[in-house]
C-alpha cells in the first residue's frame, strides 16, 4: 500500500536568513518503490548561496525511504549551492525554535523539582526517641493498618495522640492500645502527680474501671473502700449507704492518692506495645484547612517536635490551654477547697465519706489510705484567705472548727499547726461540643462539674467506654471528615451519664451552701430531712450520686419530690400565709437551682437523646 504524496510548506518571513529548508516528496514502506527510485537523483533541500560560507549546512532526505526490514532505511546529509526547484513542502525552523526548546526543559525541570519536594513535604513526620524523625507517606484506605513503622524505634506512625497522662489519658491510651491502635501520649510531667482532688471514685465509676479492665490500678496502692455517706447538720447525722446488693462484693467506691493511682493506670498503658509515653509539653496544634493533623509540643530537652495523627484528643485536664481551639470554654470559678491530710485519726463512719453541711459551705471528710483522712474545706468565692500572712490559718481556726465533728477536731488543728494547707479551685463547666475533624475534648478539658460529689471520674471513664465502642468498627481514621461526623454521636451518647451527674453535682452544691434566705434554708433542711428517710427516698439520690442509676428524669423527679417535702413541712401542722408564700419560694428556688444547669447541659440531648439523629448513627466500615 502506498502513501499518498503530501505537501506541506512554511516559511518564516523575516527570517530568511536563519532558516533550514525541508524538502519531503514521498514516503514509500515497500521495497518495489524504492528500488524504483534508487538510481534517480534524489532532490535536495538548499541553502542560499551567502549560507555556503558561513558554513552552514542543509539536510537531504530521500524522496522516498523504505521502512522495509530488508531493505533498512537510507539517510543522506548533503551541502549544495544551489536552491531546489519544483513542487514540495517547505518546513521553517528558526533558531527561536531551539532556545525555545532549551527553555521548556529547564522549566520541566524545574517543575518537577517542585512538585517532588512538595511531596516529600507532605509527608507525615513522627519523632523517634533519639530525637530524627520516622517519615510515612500519607496512608490509603488500603494501608492504613500498615503505616510505614520504623524499625529504629519499633513504633511507628501513631493512629491516636493523646495530649495528657492523667485519668482520661491514661485509661484511654491502655484502652485504644489494647484494642490494637498505636497510641503516642503526650504528657507535660511523667513525675507521680500530687493532687488534693480526683481522691473518690464512685461505684458507677468503678464499674468503668472493670469494664475497660483496669480495676487492678486500684490494687496495692492503699486505696480504701467507700460504702456509703454520712451527712452531718445541726449536731445530727444520718447515713446513707449505696445500693450494692445487686452487685458482686468487690463492687463499692475506692478512695486513693490521687497520684498513685495515676501512676499505676500509667505503668499499665506503658507496658503495651502500642503506646508510646513521652514527656513534653504540647504547645500547639497544628491545623490545615480545618483539620486538626497533630501537634506541635516541646520536649524534656528542649527540643521542639512535631507529631501527627489523623485524631488527636485532648485530655490535659482543667488547666488546658488547647481547648480554647476546640470549643468556646465557659468556665466558671463559684469556690475553692482547702485540703488537709489528717493523720492518725479515726471517722465517725468507717468506710464512709462525710459531708457537713457547714456554714458557709460543705466541708468532706474520706479516707485516702490506711493512716490518712482527707479534709476538703469549701470556701466559696474566687477570693481565698492568705495562707502566707496566716490569714487561712485563722479562718479555719476560728470558722471551720467549731463545725467539724468531735473525733476529728483535734487532727483537724494540729494539721493547721503543721502548715500543710494546700487549695485547688473548683470549676464548673458545660460541655459545649464543637465538632473538629481530626481533634476531640475529653475529661476535664472538655467538662467538668463542682467536685462535691466526687463525679469527675466516673464521667471521664464512662465517656472513654463509649469512645471506645464507637472507634471500634472503625479500621482506618484517615477520612477525617467521616471520623468526625461519626464521632459526633459521642456528644449525644454520653448525656444521660454526663449530664445526670453534672446537674446534680451543681444542684447539691447550691443546696447545700448556707444562704441567709429563708426559702433556701427550707430548702437545705428538707434535703437532709429527705434523705434521712431512707429507703427509697435516699435509694435513689444516692444511686444518681454513685453513677449506680445515671437518669436524668429520674434526677429530675427526686429534686421536686424534696422541694414538694419542704412545702408539706411548711404547711404542717396549720398552714399559715406566710408559711404558704415561703413554700411558693421554696419551689421557685429549687427550679432557680436545677434549670439554669439543665438548659446548660442541653435539655434535648439529657432528656430525649433518640430524638437526635446522631444517636442511631451506625458505625461505618470503612
Amino acid at each position: 500500500m502506498e502513501c499518498p504524496p503530501c505537501s506541506l510548506s512554511q516559511t518564516s518571513l523575516g527570517h530568511r536568513n536563519h532558516l533550514f529548508s525541508f524538502r519531503i516528496d514521498s514516503l514509500h514502506p515497500t521495497a518495489t518503490r524504492h528500488d524504483e527510485t534508487r538510481n534517480q537523483a534524489p532532490p535536495r533541500l538548499a541553502l542560499p548561496r551567502d549560507r555556503v560560507r558561513r558554513g552552514e549546512h542543509e539536510i537531504s532526505i530521500p524522496p522516498c525511504l523504505s521502512l522495509s526490514p530488508s531493505s533498512g532505511s537510507r539517510r543522506l546529509i548533503r551541502s549544495r549551492k544551489e536552491k531546489v526547484e519544483g513542487k514540495g513542502m517547505e518546513m521553517v525552523v528558526t533558531h527561536h525554535y531551539v532556545v525555545g526548546t532549551l527553555l521548556a526543559s529547564v522549566l520541566g525541570l524545574v517543575l518537577l523539582y517542585v512538585l517532588r519536594r512538595r511531596n516529600g513535604d507532605a509527608r507525615a513526620k513522627v519523632p523517634r526517641k533519639d530525637g530524627g524523625y520516622v517519615t510515612t507517606r500519607e496512608a490509603s484506605p488500603r494501608d492504613s493498618a500498615n503505616r510505614d513503622c520504623s524499625p529504629e524505634n519499633g513504633f511507628g506512625a501513631a493512629d491516636v495522640i493523646i495530649v495528657g497522662a492523667g485519668v482520661a489519658g491514661s485509661a484511654l491510651a491502655h484502652t485504644l492500645g489494647k484494642d490494637g491502635r498505636r497510641v503516642h501520649v503526650i504528657e507535660r510531667d511523667l513525675t507521680e502527680p500530687d493532687r488534693i482532688v480526683g481522691e473518690l471514685l464512685q461505684p458507677g465509676g468503678y464499674l468503668k474501671l472493670i469494664e475497660l479492665g483496669l480495676e487492678d490500678c486500684v490494687e496495692e496502692i492503699d486505696a480504701q473502700r467507700v460504702l456509703g455517706y454520712a451527712m452531718f447538720k445541726d449536731g445530727k447525722n444520718t447515713r446513707l449507704s449505696y445500693p450494692l446488693g445487686k452487685f458482686h462484693s468487690d463492687v463499692a467506691g475506692r478512695s486513693f492518692h490521687n497520684g498513685r493511682f495515676i501512676r499505676r493506670m500509667r505503668e499499665k498503658a506503658a507496658t503495651l506495645p502500642h503506646v508510646r509515653l513521652e514527656q513534653g509539653t504540647v504547645t500547639s496544634l497544628i491545623e490545615e484547612n480545618g483539620t486538626i493533623m497533630g501537634v506541635h509540643y516541646k520536649t524534656k530537652a528542649g527540643q521542639e517536635l512535631e507529631a501527627f495523627a489523623p485524631l488527636t484528643i485532648v485530655c490535659d485536664g482543667c488547666f488546658s490551654n488547647l481547648r480554647r481551639s476546640l470549643c468556646k470554654p465557659k468556665v466558671d470559678v463559684p469556690s475553692h477547697f482547702v485540703g488537709l491530710a489528717l493523720e492518725n485519726c479515726e471517722l465517725p463512719f468507717a468506710n464512709h465519706g462525710h459531708v457537713i453541711l457547714a456554714d458557709p459551705s460543705p466541708i468532706l471528710f474520706y479516707p485516702i489510705s490506711s493512716t490518712e483522712v482527707r479534709c476538703l474545706v469549701d470556701v466559696p468565692g474566687q477570693k481565698l484567705p492568705s495562707i502566707a500572712n496566716g490569714e487561712m490559718a485563722k479562718y479555719l481556726k476560728s470558722v471551720v472548727a467549731p463545725q467539724i465533728p468531735p473525733q476529728l477536731h483535734d487532727a483537724f488543728i494540729a494539721e493547721i499547726d503543721k502548715g500543710n494547707i494546700r487549695t485547688m479551685p473548683n470549676r464548673s463547666m458545660p460541655a459545649d461540643p464543637s465538632p473538629t475533624p481530626g481533634a476531640l475534648l475529653l475529661g476535664d478539658a472538655f467538662n467538668m462539674r463542682h467536685p462535691l460529689t466526687g463525679g469527675g471520674m466516673t464521667v471521664a471513664l464512662s465517656d472513654i467506654v463509649i469512645l471506645r465502642d464507637l472507634l471500634k468498627p472503625l479500621r482506618n481514621l484517615h477520612d477525617a471528615t467521616a471520623l468526625c461526623q461519626h464521632l459526633e454521636s459521642f456528644y449525644t451518647l454520653r448525656k444521660p451519664v454526663a449530664s445526670t451527674i453534672n446537674t446534680l453535682a451543681g444542684a447539691l452544691y447550691k443546696v447545700f451552701s448556707a444562704s441567709p434566705d429563708r426559702a433556701r434554708k427550707e430548702m437545705r433542711q428538707a434535703c437532709f430531712d429527705y434523705l434521712s428517710l431512707g429507703n427509697v427516698f435516699s435509694d435513689g439520690p444516692i444511686s444518681l450520686l454513685s453513677g449506680l442509676n445515671p437518669r436524668p428524669l429520674s434526677l429530675a423527679l427526686h429534686f421536686f419530690a424534696v422541694a414538694i417535702y419542704g412545702v408539706g413541712r411548711l404547711l404542717l401542722p396549720v398552714p399559715s400565709p406566710k408559711r404558704l408564700w415561703i413554700g411558693a419560694r421554696l419551689i421557685s428556688v429549687a427550679s432557680g437551682i436545677i434549670f439554669p444547669i439543665i438548659r446548660a447541659e442541653g435539655v434535648r440531648q439529657m432528656f430525649f437523646p433518640r430524638t437526635v439523629p446522631s444517636f442511631y448513627r451506625a458505625p461505618s466500615d470503612n
